[in-house]
């Protein structure tokens, strides 16, 4: 994006992507830390219970205890991580890659498309467009319109990352 866009943005339009960043970021935050903080908690009930395109592999999943364990480290501190990112600015554009990654999974896990019946009451999940449909598009805006090199850690980082840009600022 054309850095001259990017310092043209309203304080309003800097308050909207930041507060939806945040807010996105706390989502990620939690189910990452709930999952982590349940004892026992496995991702193996959802991947058995699959029905989408790639529901064999999801499924293949469960056999192995370590594939089991690596998913489950995954998710947890994927989540968290992604969260965290998110929520406080640090590393935004890889945390948004990274969560639109993992909602496309949790999406084609699980889609809403008519025929499957599982998700036909489900709250948040409407033929072909859920809820983990949305946050994708919504990371997609915000890797378009990024917010945290202004109102987040990243600002930091670009500045110490890059001294050309301190120079021309002089």
């Amino acid at each position: 994006m054309n850095k001259k866009i990017q310092d043209n943005y309203s304080s309003w339009q800097v308050f909207s992507l930041t507060l939806l960043r945040v807010l996105i970021g706390w989502h990620f935050l939690y189910e990452g830390l709930v999952k982590l903080y349940t004892p026992g908690w496995t991702a193996k009930g959802y991947l058995l219970g699959s029905v989408g395109p790639l529901s064999p592999v999801f499924k293949a999943m469960v056999h192995s205890e370590s594939i089991m364990n690596m998913v489950d480290i995954l998710n947890e501190w994927g989540l968290v991580l992604i969260g965290l990112g998110l929520f406080i600015g640090l590393l935004s554009k890889p945390c948004k890659i990274a969560g639109i990654a993992l909602l496309l999974l949790y999406y084609i896990a699980y889609p809403p498309f008519a025929g499957l019946g599982i998700n036909a009451h489900v709250e948040g999940s409407y033929w072909v467009v859920n809820k983990n449909l949305v946050e994708m598009a919504a990371l997609l805006v915000l890797c378009f319109f990024p917010s945290s090199h202004i109102t987040g850690i990243d600002r930091f980082l670009k500045v110490t990352n890059n001294p050309n840009r301190i120079n021309k600022q002089k």
